[in-house]
């Protein structure tokens, strides 16, 4: 692919992302989604986080494993336990960085 089809496509991808977000700023106030949308809404960042996380979790070299040899398996299960009971961002990471550091080293 030529460095000019490269640009070209570097600007359509800024323009249409700009287009998507730009969208929602000019339709406030002028459009009313459906009250089923807005009851969904806020599972719309669990549901994403999910799909980022769960196979970086549950796959290692492309299978899935949930064994001994998974430190980010059991290092997650932390991590979300300590979410549940505390509910503290900085918490979970560090316990979940902290438990995976230390099952690494077991390993």
């Amino acid at each position: 692919m030529s460095q000019t089809a490269l640009i070209l496509l570097w600007i359509a991808c800024g323009a249409l992302t700009f287009a998507i977000r730009y969208s929602f700023i000019a339709l406030e106030g002028h459009y009313q989604p459906p009250s089923w949308f807005i009851r969904w809404l806020p599972f719309v960042p669990i549901a994403a986080l999910t799909a980022i996380t769960v196979p970086e979790l549950l796959l290692v070299t492309g299978q899935f494993d949930v064994g001994t040899g998974n430190p980010r398996f059991w290092a997650g299960l932390v991590a979300i336990g300590v979410a549940a009971r505390w509910k503290s961002t900085l918490l979970t990471i560090a316990s979940g960085f902290v438990a995976f550091w230390l099952l690494q080293q077991l390993v």
